[in-house]
């Protein structure tokens, strides 16, 4: 049975996680560092990580495989998911693949140069509106029917 797996802690999407998964009937794992309240969902689990750099993205790596989902923001976490064979999505609905995650890393490395080299570079990223979590769950009903499959469990 495929698991959806969170990077839980500033997740802006749990909700519409759950809401998805629940209708798939599809486990759910929110792995965080604390803080988060308890689902009355059975599907889903909170799973509490001691605090430390990486270590909720150490659990998930460790963990996610073919026929899984993994959803975070956390490109290098993203990177070990897809090479475990895992689908990942970022907030927006945007699908990291071995085809991407290479750009995407480069992408990430060369902005925390630019931000290294420049303090004073303001860089607030764009608003998360309800268009990004409309794109958000329809990716994520794709990816969770494409893990169905790929587990041989059709949705």
């Amino acid at each position: 049975m495929s698991v959806l797996y969170i990077d839980a802690d500033a997740c802006p999407v749990k909700a519409e996680a759950e809401a998805v998964a629940t209708r798939h009937k599809v486990a759910v794992k929110m792995v965080c560092n604390g803080g988060l309240r308890p689902s009355a969902n059975p599907l889903v689990e909170l799973v509490y990580v001691p605090d430390g750099p990486d270590v909720a993205d150490m659990w998930i790596a460790e963990r996610a495989g073919p026929g899984d989902v993994v959803i975070t923001a956390d490109i290098p976490l993203a990177a070990k998911c897809v090479a475990a064979g895992a689908q990942v999505l970022k907030h927006d609905g945007e699908r990291l693949t071995q085809a991407n995650i290479g750009n995407v890393l480069a992408t990430r490395d060369l902005m925390a140069d630019l931000r290294a080299a420049d303090p004073f570079r303001q860089g607030g990223g764009k608003s998360f509106g309800k268009a990004d979590r409309s794109r958000f769950r329809e990716a994520l009903d794709r990816a969770l029917r494409a893990a169905a499959q790929e587990k041989g469990t059709p949705r």
